[in-house]
Parts: structure tokens; sequence; C-alpha cells
């Protein structure tokens, strides 16, 4: 099984670890396209504070990241899964998993990055400000940017198992599972069921959607599941107490996607 994730806006800031290491990050065949989104953002925060905040959406309380990103490689590191915070990565709790599931996290979690692509919760990395939906002057939206490099390594990364998408639109446009592998990778949406006058009402939920994505990654990694496909997926989510509605894909080439429906949020 292969978990895609999101990564998140809010990052833990120092490190214990060396400098950046292109060459020590998973999936090798990433690191000539990351060698020049780095060189791009750390060369745009240099030359110009005011250019980088807008290009990278950052208010004026947030000038301070233009300054980290500048010094990205000289900064210190430590592994992805203590950079990432925020919501999903709160309801995951990695620190907190058993050796057994933390293990299955490190083979199984893929956090994908408008900066560095996408990296093992294992890659030592700095903290950044890069969000997939900037667009670089040099290079211009880093979704479509990713997309080369993405198809010809994600596919060897996914093998012959699940994948699992839980990543947000933005993070999905670098790279889409395509033919057979499409057929084995299941999308979750999150629903939120209530009652208004005797009648069911639904609606997608944000915050609360990262939430509920954490929580089952934490609980699929606790449990040692290992589904080979969407269906086998469906039935450990039920076995583990979730309310899955699941829609097979009309063709093929197409994922699955299943809905999750949760009555109370938190």
């Amino acid at each position: 099984m292969l978990v895609l994730l999101p990564p998140s806006e809010s990052k833990a800031v120092g490190g214990d670890g060396g400098q950046l290491d292109l060459g020590g990050l998973s999936l090798d065949g990433l690191r000539a396209a990351r060698e020049v989104v780095l060189d791009e953002l750390v060369a745009l925060c240099e030359a110009d504070e005011e250019k980088a905040r807008e290009v990278l959406g950052l208010s004026e309380g947030l000038r301070g990241e233009v300054a980290k990103n500048a010094a990205l490689r000289t900064a210190p590191t430590r592994p992805a899964g203590e950079i990432y915070t925020g919501v999903l990565y709160d309801a995951l709790g990695l620190a907190t998993l058993g050796a057994a599931a933390h293990r299955r996290a490190e083979r199984t979690l893929l956090v994908f990055s408008g900066l560095w692509g996408a990296v093992r919760i294992t890659d030592r990395i700095p903290s950044y400000r890069c969000s997939m939906g900037v667009k670089l002057p040099a290079l211009g939206a880093l979704g479509p940017y990713w997309r080369g490099s993405m198809a010809d390594r994600l596919p060897e990364a996914a093998g012959d198992g699940l994948v699992l998408d839980l990543r947000s639109a933005a993070y999905a446009a670098a790279w889409q599972p395509k033919g057979e592998l499409a057929g084995r990778t299941a999308t979750v949406r999150v629903l939120h069921s209530r009652m208004v006058d005797g009648v069911e009402k639904r609606s997608v939920v944000s915050h609360f959607n990262k939430a509920t994505k954490g929580r089952i990654v934490r609980d699929l990694l606790t449990a040692g599941a290992d589904p080979a496909e969407p269906a086998q997926l469906v039935d450990f989510l039920r076995e583990l107490g979730y309310v899955v509605e699941a829609e097979a894909p009309a063709r093929a080439g197409k994922a699955w996607r299943l809905d999750v429906v949760v009555t109370e949020i938190h």
C-alpha cells in the first residue's frame, strides 16, 4: 500500500540534523527537478523580499518565511515526519505510533510538496514555505512542473499494491495514476451527516476532513492493514468502524471514490 498525503502549511522550525543533502532524499529520480525548484526559490527569496512574499502568497505576518527560504541550503534539517504539523498530522500522531506501525508508516507514506515533489517521512528536510499552487517566475505553476518527473517515478513507488490518495486538489495536480494503476487507487472524501427537520443533510467538511483522514491512516497503520485493492480497503475501514460508501469507477483508468460519512466532527 502507498498512501499519498498533502503536506501542511504549518511546519516545525529548527532541527538537529545537518544541512540539506538532496542526494539523501527518497525517490532519487526527482533530484534534478528538486535542484531546479530549490535554486529558483532560494534565488527569489534572496533577491527581493516583497516579490517573494507576493509570489508565495504570504501575509505581512509571515514575512519571516522569506528569509527562511533564502537559507534553505544551510538550515538544519529533521525528518519530514517531524517537519509537517497541522490538523492531519496531529491526528495521525506519528510520534506516538508503536514501533511496528511506525515502520509501516516509513514504508507506505509519501508526502507531496511544492518544493521537493514528494518525500518519505524519514527524509531529512529543512522547514520551508512553498505550496504546490505557487507559480515561480522561471518555472510557472509547480503542479504542472512536477508532472513529467512524477510520471516516471510514482508508478515505480506504487508497485503492484493499493494507492490510497488523500491529497488535496492542488497536490493531486502534480500526479494522477493512469491505466491499471488508477484501478488500484482510492480517493477519500469525508462527509458530515446531520439531521435537519427529520431530513439527512450531508456536507463536505474541510478542517475536520483533514483530521478524519489522519485518523484513518493511523488506524490502518496500527491495525497492520495492507489491502491490495480498493474493495479490500473498504472492508478494512468498515471493520475499523468507519461508515464507508464506495463508488467503483464507471470505466477503466479511473480511481475508486470512497465517501467516509461521519456524524460528529472533531
